[in-house]
């Protein structure tokens, strides 16, 4: 419980809350949403990953999304410094070749500044529309980190898997960041937390109820206490592993906050200065997402009120 840095701050793109409008699918909106969160002072902008979500999903609480990959290409063009997060890529639903590609160029078109938090996947439809056989996405989701660190590190080096694999040297770009762009992973598992020690330079556990954490296929972390538990779990295994414990960025979600109510703001700094002292270095805000105009205004005053 050593946290001396300030924590950063990363915009989950409003898009992505439920009762969004569609007005923020429109490039403008984007433009100025990502223009003010980088005025701000915010440290990166996220986007998840759905290509195929079903209506029940929709209708039960998800959420439009666009392609993060399309999207975040945008959102490099019209800023200079934010960096670019996807919060998550399923990496399951993809040829790795298909998958380093993609978000290789993103980080090379964007100067280096991709992120690649990434994930399982939990929706069961959602696999079957893409053709990915839902009870094998643990195990190529493992494929999929070996297979894309190595064609990223070494793209030349022929890459074999589960339906796919490298005849010989694959010509291809190697990003910009070295060895590679950040990889962070998504889970509250204890597998989760070994493909952070094999593969990740980055941890995002979700502190939540039981129910959400069933919801999304994952451990319940349910109380600040509990997430103290297994990021000691994670830094006990990093180092037994040779790595330094203190090098992984730990990112966690800020719970909702009016920003006009003293009692939620109290209770959102409370939380975020509890759950730094605990080891967290990054955490996603959810704007208000019922108008472009209101999210622009949230997140100027979120930067005023909670970035240093």
């Amino acid at each position: 419980m050593t946290q001396t840095a300030p924590m950063r701050f990363v915009l989950e793109y409003p898009s992505e809350l439920p009762a969004a409008p569609d007005e923020f699918l429109h490039p403008k909106v984007i433009r100025d949403v990502v223009a003010q969160a980088e005025d701000s002072r915010f440290a990166g902008v996220a986007l998840s990953d759905h290509p195929a979500p079903s209506v029940k999903w929709r209708a039960n609480g998800g959420h439009e999304t666009l392609d993060p990959v399309a999207a975040l290409s945008f959102m490099a063009g019209v800023s200079s410094e934010i960096a670019l997060l996807t919060n998550l890529y399923v990496l399951p639903f993809r040829n790795p070749y298909v998958t380093a590609k993609a978000l290789g160029s993103l980080d090379l078109i964007s100067g280096g500044r991709l992120i690649a938090g990434v994930g399982a996947g939990y929706l069961r439809s959602e696999f079957s529309a893409v053709g990915v056989d839902f009870e094998r996405r643990a195990a190529l989701l493992d494929e999929s980190l070996e297979a894309v660190r190595s064609i990223w590190t070494d793209p030349e080096m022929p890459v074999h898997g589960n339906g796919f694999g490298a005849i010989g040297p694959v010509s291809a770009q190697r990003p910009t960041q070295r060895p590679h762009p950040p990889i962070w992973i998504g889970g509250n598992s204890r597998a989760a937390i070994r493909r952070v020690v094999e593969h990740g330079q980055g941890w995002m556990p979700l502190i939540t109820g039981e129910a959400m954490a069933s919801a999304i296929r994952t451990a319940t972390i349910s109380t600040p206490d509990q997430f103290s538990d297994e990021l000691a779990v994670l830094r006990k295994r990093l180092a037994d592993a040779g790595r330094d414990p203190e090098s992984i960025d730990v990112q966690v979600v800020c719970p909702p906050t009016d920003l006009s109510d003293a009692a939620s703001v109290r209770g959102a700094r409370d939380f975020l200065a509890d759950l730094g002292r605990r080891g967290a270095t990054w955490v996603v805000i959810h704007a208000d997402g019922s108008s472009p105009r209101a999210a622009l205004s949230y997140i100027r005053r979120f930067g005023e009120m909670f970035i240093e």
